[in-house]
């Protein structure tokens, strides 16, 4: 994930081939809106 925020300038995160979410890497990473995104992220913990 620390990889993916360093050098995206965007991110799409999808679940069922369904987009959940889309921004910036700080908009996803840091401040999710969905609860799939935030469930999700959840599993990293170094970041």
């Amino acid at each position: 994930m620390a990889f993916a925020r360093d050098i995206s300038t965007s991110i799409i995160f999808m679940d069922g081939g369904v987009i959940v979410e889309s921004g910036s890497p700080d908009s996803v990473i840091n401040h999710p809106k969905s609860e799939r995104t935030k469930l999700f992220l959840s599993r990293f913990n170094n970041f």
